[in-house]
């Protein structure tokens, strides 16, 4: 299976030995050995990933790299975090993932009203089985913690991914900044619910649904 490498916290060694590798389409900077790329279409596996994506409009681009070598990834100068999976799932943001090995499934996953407000898309990107994933952020992630005792609202445009035994609804109204007499038409946030993590980045994404 390949192996993930972070080379400082802005460039990802993938070191391949004959698996397939999925990478964010143009963010190969550099390789060596022989490697093979193939663009793959809609993000997720299957039809339902295709259709989902077209219905959405919502856009992800990933490349199939296989072969033997090494291959180094970057997207943009953001910083790249590795995420281990165990069997479980994670959610995240289309455009903050980078790379999976071959012991990871990418789909879609269906995320309610967040989508038709926000003007994303009504589905997100999920990973999931045995492997690493590596996944961007616009500044150094914190990792934060949801607990039963202990529910996190999170601001949409900070939201990177999730993952564990978590509920994610959404609460319209008031964000963190209209909260503080900034910004304004329709704001809402993300509330989360149960046992896992949040990944949460420090720089916000900009947002059709008000100034969050």
């Amino acid at each position: 299976m390949a192996m993930f490498r972070l080379q400082g916290s802005k460039v990802l060694a993938v070191d391949v030995t004959g698996d397939a590798v999925k990478a964010k389409n143009g963010s190969m900077v550099a390789y060596d050995g022989q490697m093979a790329f193939k663009k793959l279409s809609g993000g997720g596996e299957g039809i339902r990933g295709m259709v989902t994506r077209r219905l959405t409009g919502e856009q992800m681009t990933m490349m199939e790299v296989r072969g033997q070598g090494t291959c180094w990834l970057a997207d943009r100068a953001s910083e790249i975090n590795l995420v281990q999976l165990h069997g479980d799932k994670l959610y995240v943001e289309s455009s903050n993932l980078l790379a999976t090995d071959a012991g990871l499934r990418t789909g879609t996953s269906f995320t309610g009203l967040r989508g038709a407000t926000q003007g994303n898309g009504l589905f997100t990107t999920t990973v999931e089985g045995t492997g690493q994933a590596a996944i961007t952020s616009d500044g150094p992630a914190v990792v934060l913690r949801v607990s039963p005792q202990y529910p996190l609202t999170v601001d949409p445009g900070a939201y990177v991914a999730h993952q564990g035994n978590v509920r994610q609804t959404f609460q319209s109204g008031v964000t963190f900044r209209t909260f503080m007499g900034e910004g304004g038409g329709e704001a809402f946030q993300i509330r989360f619910e149960g046992d896992g993590l949040v990944y949460v980045q420090p720089s916000e994404r900009n947002t059709i649904a008000g100034d969050v």
